[in-house]
């Protein structure tokens, strides 16, 4: 059965976050709540206030697996366990039964988000903004360490490398810079990162949009504009990288691989012409040998010879 209005105005404690979560589980298992919006697509059925909620699976299962791991206080006891509740729904009975299989989706899903000439901050970075602090005894400030985030954004899937907060004179700034791999598809986990925060309407638009009051993280990927920005992490980002379009990495890979390969058939040469020259001198060396066994058996038949005319 679906939990009424009057369940919703009240929230439950930590302690009952599991208990909670079983049993969201089990109604999700009912099919009381509805999450398929067509053939591909699902919404999430514990945010229906968002004004956006087409979701692909794996977006839904990012975005209900943030909410249920998020150590925000803003979100509710309640709000966590049904989303975990819904990741393992998603896990456990809906991947093998509703979501369309590999062979129907495009080998690389950042195609369709990612453009050659788009200037993007290289090694790929992703920044993370509106991250919640606290003022010490000291007047300094303090907030979320940047390890937690990294092991909640793997959990995510999008297997950053490692995540910086920003410091300054006050302490911690509330915002981070995500190091993701120098790599294609390192490249696919941060554009995975950021469509996951633009489909909870916390991304770079949601972030600069003069809408009131902002709550919990925003996040997107560096681009030119982030790069060149008067703010903390546009200073950064300015000390950790550079600015690339997808072209024009690729024809510094293609640079790289034309290289390495000259590299490779010149060694190749070079091993080629050291192994003749060990074939020159083993023969050389065998002509040599053959010649002294002549000369020995040519001796030793002229003794026995003279010894056998005397």
């Amino acid at each position: 059965m679906a939990q009424s209005s009057s369940d919703e105005d009240t929230d439950i404690s930590e302690s009952e976050i599991s208990e909670y979560e079983d049993k969201s589980y089990e109604e999700l298992k009912s099919g009381s709540q509805n999450l398929k919006t067509s053939n591909e697509t699902f919404t999430c059925p514990y945010c229906p206030k968002k004004r956006k909620r087409d979701y692909l699976y794996k977006e839904l299962l990012q975005h209900a697996s943030g909410v249920g791991q998020s150590s925000s206080q803003k979100r509710k006891a309640r709000d966590k366990a049904n989303h975990l509740a819904l990741v393992k729904y998603l896990e456990k009975d809906l991947m093998n039964v509703d979501v369309p299989s590999n062979d129907s989706k495009p080998e690389d899903e950042s195609d369709s988000s990612v453009n050659s000439n788009d200037q993007f901050v290289w090694p790929w970075i992703g920044v993370v903004v509106n991250i919640p602090t606290r003022r010490t005894e000291d007047g300094r400030c303090v907030g979320e360490s940047g390890s937690r985030l990294r092991d909640e954004y793997r959990s995510r899937g999008f297997n950053p490398v490692r995540v910086n907060p920003l410091w300054n004179f006050r302490g911690h700034s509330g915002t981070a810079l995500v190091e993701f791999n120098k790599s294609w598809p390192g490249l696919d986990n941060a554009m995975a990162f950021e469509r996951a925060y633009e489909l909870d309407h916390h991304g770079k638009k949601d972030w600069f949009a003069n809408d009131g009051q902002k709550s919990g993280l925003y996040a997107w990927v560096a681009r030119a504009d982030d790069y060149k920005m008067n703010s903390i992490y546009g200073e950064y980002l300015r000390k950790m990288g550079d600015v690339k379009t997808i072209s024009e990495l690729m024809e510094e890979e293609a640079r790289r691989q034309d290289k390495l390969v000259s590299n490779l058939n010149n060694i190749i040469q070079v091993k080629n012409k050291h192994i003749k020259e060990i074939e020159v001198r083993y023969h050389e060396t065998t002509d040599k040998m053959n010649l002294a066994m002549m000369e020995k058996d040519n001796l030793i038949q002229s003794y026995n010879e003279g010894i056998y005319f005397y």
